[in-house]
């Protein structure tokens, strides 16, 4: 396994070396010493003795690198891409293609045979499988099949027939992302050339019409050397342990514990969102007016390396704000276990800025979305959660990207979600399909048919 050392990316791929495991093959994680860390100190949703016993097969290879540069998010941005995190991307894939390639090369001499699965931000670290006769690569994609989709279409020129499963409308991919990080993926796609297959965090029960479509634009384009595509996810747990056999129960779950079923909006806008003062101040009188119980996660976006806490912000609000909200919603501003706050029976909806591992977890935990994208692949996303699989709704269009949300604006979208007959649809939809997808990764299910099938045919 060979993650892009960004939170949303390295805990996907910690996720599916979980799965993997559980067919005791012997997974090889690595990365930079500091990434590893990370990605280990944050996983969550698994029963611990699970966890011990499907960790205790993956063996985690820390690569020291050098020194970085480390700066924080520039609140006040136009373009919201967290571009303070290229430094620890191109220091990840400047050194770590030689350690990795040495691994290859010697686990290769002990294995009758080598599977790499690479994000597809990470092609070049990888480019000695193709000299390595009994290894090959996989590219691991961690955006949903819709939004690759369109990317393959518009930005990298590919024929993609688009036909009626794609909305009319869609958000410009203006403001999603810098130059500079489409140069940074223009140079690793390049070697995607070598692989063997694509790999996606998602289920054809959601997305099946999309896979099929990249499929299908693979066949027309490849004579030779058709590459297979697994859609092998949820990679995420899907039950979370029972309270006792928690070692230790954060407080947000404690305090969630006193309310009724789906009475609670959790807010957060992942690990690369950070939003200015006065945004802030105004989603604060919004929840507060929406008169909604809510749990929101007050963070800055993290720093290529999450562990250096020189210089960080702590975000204002409201003077007196949390003293008046008591009761009636929490702030936080450390890491908590998002996993578990959505898989709680008082959680009935989720404000999010609709990143692919956010909103996999939300579908799977039938949680429906406030989607309120900021940059990326999140747009497309938040279309696939509202148009398509109608199980959210907008909190601001993507035209209006540069304009302050409002407290209005904040206040009608939660009462929307949380407190009308739509909302309560919404609600039931978002139910049914984590339903479907708990259904799907057991025996027989669609899901657990495709990762079975892709352990086969590695296998064989």
């Amino acid at each position: 396994m060979v993650p892009l050392p960004a939170q949303g990316h390295l805990n996907q791929l910690l996720q599916l070396s979980r799965l993997i495991s559980s067919y005791n093959i012997p997974v090889h994680f690595v990365g930079t010493t500091t990434h590893n860390r990370q990605a280990k100190l944050r996983a969550h949703g698994c029963d611990p003795q699970a966890a011990a016993a499907a960790t205790s097969s993956i063996h985690f290879h820390d690569f020291e690198i050098p020194t970085f540069s480390c700066p924080s998010a520039n609140p006040n941005a136009k373009n919201k891409f967290p571009s303070h995190l290229l430094p620890a991307f191109y220091a990840s894939v400047s050194n770590l293609r030689e350690p990795v390639s040495f691994l290859l090369r010697s686990l290769s001499c002990e294995a009758r045979k080598i599977i790499v699965i690479h994000d597809s931000l990470m092609g070049s670290v990888v480019q000695e499988v193709r000299f390595i006769s009994n290894a090959e690569s996989y590219t691991f994609h961690s955006v949903s099949a819709f939004t690759l989709c369109l990317f393959l279409s518009e930005k990298m020129g590919r024929n993609i027939k688009l036909n009626e499963t794609i909305p009319e409308e869609l958000p410009s991919l203006e403001g999603c992302f810098t130059n500079e990080f489409l140069d940074f993926t223009a140079s690793q796609y390049d070697y995607h050339k070598f692989n063997s297959g694509c790999i996606y965090n998602t289920s054809r029960l959601i997305e099946g019409a999309y896979i099929d479509l990249i499929e299908n634009e693979v066949k027309e384009s490849m004579q030779k050397n058709i590459k297979k595509h697994w859609a092998l996810g949820p990679f995420n747990p899907l039950t979370i342990p029972d309270k006792e056999r928690l070692q230790e129960q954060h407080f947000c779950l404690k305090w969630l514990d006193k309310h009724e079923r789906n009475s609670v909006i959790y807010v957060s806008f992942g690990t690369t969102t950070t939003l200015n003062n006065e945004q802030i101040k105004q989603l604060a009188i919004g929840l507060k007016r929406s008169n909604e119980k809510f749990i929101w996660v007050l963070r800055d976006a993290d720093k290529g390396d999450v562990f250096n806490k020189d210089s960080e912000r702590k975000a204002e609000l409201p003077k007196g704000y949390e003293d008046s909200i008591q009761g009636m919603g929490i702030v936080v501003r450390d890491w908590v276990p998002q996993l578990e706050i959505l898989a709680h029976q008082a959680i009935g909806g989720f404000m999010s800025h609709c990143g692919w591992n956010s909103c996999m977890e939300s579908i799977t935990m039938g949680v429906p979305i406030a989607a309120w994208p900021m940059h990326s692949d999140q747009p497309r996303n938040a279309v696939l959660i509202t148009d398509v699989l109608k199980i959210g709704v907008i909190v601001r269009d993507w035209s209006r990207r540069d304009e302050i949300v409002t407290s209005k604006m904040v206040e009608t979208c939660v009462k929307s979600l949380m407190a009308s007959d739509e909302g309560d649809g919404m609600r039931k939809r978002a139910a049914e399909f984590g339903d479907s997808l708990k259904r799907s990764m057991g025996e027989g299910g669609v899901s657990r048919m495709e990762i079975d099938s892709f352990i086969a045919y590695i296998s064989s």
